[in-house]
């Protein structure tokens, strides 16, 4: 008997998607405004009336759709459930891209049930992009399927990160030494290139869980490997605080290039 989790509803995965869309579609009623005002939230990072309000929309949604579940997300406090099912949402990933008009900046939704997570949606709004994965469904890219590219050394692969200040030092010249190609195309955009086989890993130091809950689905359905930065691959990975995906052949060796 396979011990492996069952397979999520399409249905549910269908709904995921529909509302990071929708929330996409209102982020761009700001995106390259030039009133837009962006404020400085508690911890320093920026937020817009975008963000709130994209938020609010998927927020709405959910209680709609899913009335029972949890919800999580950066910019509301936690709403409880009773389903013992989690949505997890980023209203915009990347609002700094967002703030200055660059078009990498994302929806973020994940659904994490009793078994992990089920559900994953990558929204590039500004891209007219969208990728998502559903637990035992396999992993999409604007409906069709997508999957992680064969590269399986690290010379030549290309590696992408969010941003060189969330590195140790001593780690980020172990990459910057080795023979990969090191690019900050980061955020959830880095996880989209490797899900769909544009680039061969994707690493974030340090992440919040609304930045990598979508990742833990989408980047294995791709047939890739996602993990936190020191190899955890249990469950509960994407609550620790970093995360990891690439190729899934490429992995042991990228993560042994800052290993103890």
């Amino acid at each position: 008997m396979s011990s492996d989790p069952p397979a999520v509803d399409a249905a549910t995965v269908a709904a995921a998607v529909d509302i990071a869309r929708a929330a996409g579609a209102r982020s761009l009623d700001w995106y390259n405004h030039p009133d837009l005002a962006v404020d400085t939230k508690g911890d320093g990072s920026p937020v817009t009336a975008a963000d709130l309000a994209a938020e609010t929309l998927m927020r709405a949604r959910l209680a709609v759709e899913f009335p029972d579940d949890a919800v999580v997300g950066e910019e509301h406090r936690d709403t409880p459930g009773t389903s013992g099912r989690t949505w997890v949402i980023d209203p915009i990933d990347g609002t700094k891209a967002f703030t200055k008009g660059v078009p990498l900046y994302a929806n973020l939704i994940a659904l994490v049930d009793e078994h992990g997570p089920a559900v994953g949606v990558i929204n590039l709004p500004a891209l007219g992009e969208t990728i998502w994965a559903g637990r035992g469904l396999g992993a999409f890219h604007n409906g069709d399927r997508c999957r992680v590219s064969d590269r399986s050394s690290l010379d030549g692969s290309y590696v992408c990160t969010s941003g060189f200040g969330y590195w140790d030092p001593d780690d980020l010249r172990a990459v910057l030494d080795s023979p990969v190609v090191f690019r900050t195309w980061g955020d959830a955009y880095g996880y989209a290139l490797v899900a769909t086989g544009r680039a061969e890993a994707m690493i974030d130091p340090l992440a919040n869980p609304w930045d990598v809950a979508p990742m833990a689905v989408i980047i294995p359905e791709a047939g890739g490997r996602y993990t936190t930065y020191v190899g955890d691959d249990s469950v509960d990975g994407w609550k620790t605080g970093s995360g990891v995906g690439t190729n899934g052949a490429i992995h042991a060796e990228l993560l042994d290039l800052w290993a103890p």
